[in-house]
């Protein structure tokens, strides 16, 4: 891959007026797994690709401790998983078999895309065998002819945000596709608040799980930081990361519910696993 420094504030604007050639499309394979279509390119997020029930409880106090994931793959997830022409992984060290494991794993090697991470991420993914491409989060790095930048995320807070590991959204820019903010496993942050600010993303993607372990605060947004996500997001808001591992309190019907009484339904979608969305 190749790196240029990012020398403008809102790099949404970097390429000037956008004409816009085909939709984007968003399909949500499951929890954080989903497909970006950008044109005749596809881009794999976060592969968790075990049945149900292969992994183990993320809680086990706070939450009931079911075995994970708790949903089956949808029915369409081979048919989602052709073509697939690069990843990208949030975060792999410490154990994220929700956005890492060994069935994704396996996938990504036998299709041998480049797998693009976060820069502390890339050693511990060379060493499983995949074709990593760290992203700096200080600079734009070309990707299937558009530019990935990696955004720093807190996946919780405190002690618990260490014990977590690093992780990273990443900003997409491709031409004739809406610009595209990946926000990752985070809570909410001033860096998360800047970019949907100052970068003006015309798309976000937002793990809305409100997941919880056993010991201290959400380690992603709970709903009121949700609501603000999406009262600061410029344009569209797709939720996912819900439903599908015993650690995530929210529920698709609860964040509704609450979208409807502060008046902020038209902003987000909500898809269910295996739903295609085109914007």
């Amino acid at each position: 891959c190749q790196i240029r420094s990012l020398a403008l504030k809102n790099p949404s604007r970097a390429l000037g007026p956008v004409i816009r050639e085909e939709p984007m499309e968003i399909q949500l394979i499951r929890n954080a797994t989903v497909v970006i279509g950008l044109g005749d390119r596809r881009i794999l997020i976060d592969p968790c690709l075990s049945p149900k029930g292969r992994l183990p409880p993320f809680t086990f106090f706070r939450r009931p401790p079911r075995l994970n994931p708790t949903t089956d793959l949808p029915e369409n997830t081979q048919e989602a998983l052709t073509a697939i022409d690069a990843a990208l992984l949030t975060h792999f060290r410490f154990g994220h078999l929700d956005h890492l494991d060994r069935a994704g794993l396996r996938f990504l090697k036998k299709q041998g895309v480049p797998v693009f991470c976060g820069q502390k991420d890339e050693r511990a993914l060379k060493r499983k065998g995949l074709k990593a491409r760290p992203v700096p989060d200080d600079s734009e790095t070309d990707c299937l002819g558009g530019t990935i930048r990696a955004v720093p995320s807190a996946h919780g807070s405190g002690i618990l945000r260490m014990l977590m590991g690093p992780g990273v959204g990443f900003f997409l820019r491709f031409p004739g596709q809406p610009s595209l903010y990946l926000a990752g496993d985070t809570v909410l942050t001033e860096r998360v608040r800047r970019v949907l600010k100052e970068w003006e993303p015309e798309v976000c993607v937002v793990n809305a799980g409100g997941a919880v372990l056993d010991v201290g605060r959400p380690i992603l947004m709970p709903v009121h930081e949700i609501l603000e996500f999406v009262r600061l997001a410029p344009g569209k808001v797709v939720a996912v990361h819900m439903e599908a591992f015993n650690h995530c309190a929210t529920t698709r019907a609860k964040l509704k519910s609450h979208l409807d009484s502060a008046g902020l339904s038209h902003k987000i979608l909500i898809p269910a696993d295996g739903e295609l969305i085109s914007l």
